[in-house]
């Protein structure tokens, strides 16, 4: 069944190249190639019902192959479908070939490499799929750059064309910037991380019959996480709701540290302390007259902190690590982020203190954008980027606690469990402020749970507010998205019954 996957009402499991494979071996009636080819030309018409000429670009492979049923389908159905085919010197398999054979002798036009195709209303990318192995080079890379510079919307085929299936990794500029991607078989991991979301835009998704697993080796983040909202019994009071205690904004900074305790109060949370590095007097924040002031005299007493959850690190700048070491051995529910992360990057005690956490079942999160991880894993953001899972996987064995990768496609992730990459949100959170909304969003959700709130329960959470975050942008209509704005789109979220 044909069905669009963003925005994502459901959790769902994403599957490896592997397990799409696995799919695919053995006889099926009909043929798997035929049902995809037949999906493909159903959505080419529907995405563009007027056009009469179509360009399909089909590869040596088995997604070519895909691109060649569909042409014929399309031929029959009354278009003018226009193939060129990049043979790159390699032979067809099996399938692909008898694919070419029927095409051919349907009357379709085929060229041999790649053909002009004026007039055509959208092109159908069927040159790679799932068979990337290595960078695009040759006639690959330049068809690739010959379809971005086409003046027509482009629908890919299983995966846009220079797009890897499991990291949503792209090498320099050979990839394909689609319009819609439809997959088959299975969701691949890459169309929703990293480069995955840029280069496919809409996402369609067809199992054409087959019953798919109900595990991967990750999951996809839907709406559905946002549905676990915590009761509202009519005998709670403000002290059963949880308290906050976010500690950062040194001098110049303090916006950072106000945003993130404005998004504790606004998820919920029962009691909100801002604890400035940058002392200001008694009020923590003239524009939120509800966030309660933490005095600097207190900031390294851990006995005060009890029962707090504390969310450290931003706009912290280098006043954070002398409270580091306090807070590393001796806070029960600790987030850090952004400066906090960085202090401990450059210091190897540090490491050791967060490490030791776990062992003391002390809870810790971590909530690291590309660059802040890659510090953490002594690389470079382009590796991190490169395989945005397994650096999300690298940190949580290095450091034994919860990491929420933020980017494109966010990764939650904590030992033990399945990574969960979010299906939610856009380049509007891309924004100053947006990471100190969400660091303190996870902190107020995380008060609420309670200190008995296990591993799983914490998971939980920090993919609700991952995708709480997300969802408000998508509801931005158009323009920039001010991080204090975020504040109160997130909010109206939930408010909704």
């Amino acid at each position: 069944m044909l069905t669009q996957v963003l925005p994502a009402p459901f959790s769902r499991p994403l599957h490896s190249a592997a397990q799409c494979r696995a799919l695919e071996a053995g006889d099926h009636q009909p043929p798997l190639m035929e049902r995809a080819g037949l999906s493909l030309a159903k959505l080419a018409l529907a995405l563009q019902p007027h056009a009469r000429r179509i360009h399909i670009v089909c590869g040596p492979g088995n997604n070519g192959g895909d691109g060649l049923v569909a042409a014929r389908l399309l031929l029959a159905a009354g278009r003018e479908p226009v193939v060129s085919l990049i043979d790159a010197g390699k032979a067809a398999p099996p399938d692909a070939a008898r694919a070419f054979a029927q095409a051919q002798a349907a009357g379709v036009t085929i060229s041999q490499g790649w053909r002009d195709c004026p007039g055509a209303g959208l092109l159908i990318d069927a040159l790679l799929g799932l068979g990337l192995s290595r960078q695009p080079e040759g006639p690959i890379a330049a068809t690739i750059e010959r379809i971005n510079a086409q003046a027509v919307p482009v629908l890919s085929v299983d995966l846009p064309s220079g797009l890897a299936s499991e990291t949503g990794s792209v090498h320099g500029a050979s990839w394909v910037r689609a319009q819609d991607t439809l997959a088959l078989l299975t969701l691949k991991t890459g169309l929703f991380t990293g480069q995955g979301r840029e280069a496919a835009g809409r996402i369609w998704f067809d199992d054409l019959g087959m019953a798919v697993p109900a595990d991967g080796p990750c999951q996809l983040i839907g709406a559905n996480a946002m549905s676990a909202r915590t009761t509202s019994w009519h005998a709670a009071h403000k002290g059963s709701r949880g308290d906050v205690l976010v500690i950062g904004g040194s001098p110049g900074m303090q916006g950072a540290a106000r945003l993130a305790a404005r998004a504790a109060l606004a998820s919920g949370a029962g009691r909100v302390y801002l604890g400035l590095l940058g002392e200001t007097g008694d009020i923590a924040d003239p524009g939120r007259p509800e966030l309660m002031h933490w005095p600097a005299a207190k900031l390294g007493d851990p006995a005060a902190w009890q029962g707090r959850v504390l969310v450290a690190g931003c706009g912290a700048g280098e006043a954070i690590a002398a409270l580091l070491p306090t807070l590393l051995t001796e806070a029960e529910r600790l987030l850090l982020d952004a400066d906090a992360l960085n202090c401990i990057a450059t210091d190897p005690t540090l490491q050791a203190q967060l490490r030791e956490r776990g062992t003391r079942q002390q809870s810790t999160w971590l909530t690291p954008h590309p660059l802040e991880a890659a510090r953490l894993l002594g690389c470079s953001s382009g590796e991190v980027q490169a395989n945005r899972l397994a650096a999300a996987e690298a940190l949580v064995q290095r450091y034994r606690c919860g990491i929420v990768l933020k980017g494109s496609g966010s990764i939650v992730l904590s030992p033990g469990a399945l990574p969960s990459i979010n299906s939610s949100g856009n380049a509007a959170l891309a924004t100053p402020g947006s990471g100190d909304v969400l660091a303190g969003w996870i902190g107020g959700l995380w008060a609420q749970g309670g200190a008995s709130a296990g591993q799983a329960d914490q998971l939980a959470m920090a993919c609700r507010a991952v995708y709480w975050h997300g969802a408000a942008a998508d509801a931005q209509n158009a323009g920039p998205l001010r991080a204090s704005d975020l504040i109160e789109r997130m909010h109206s979220l939930h408010q909704r019954p």
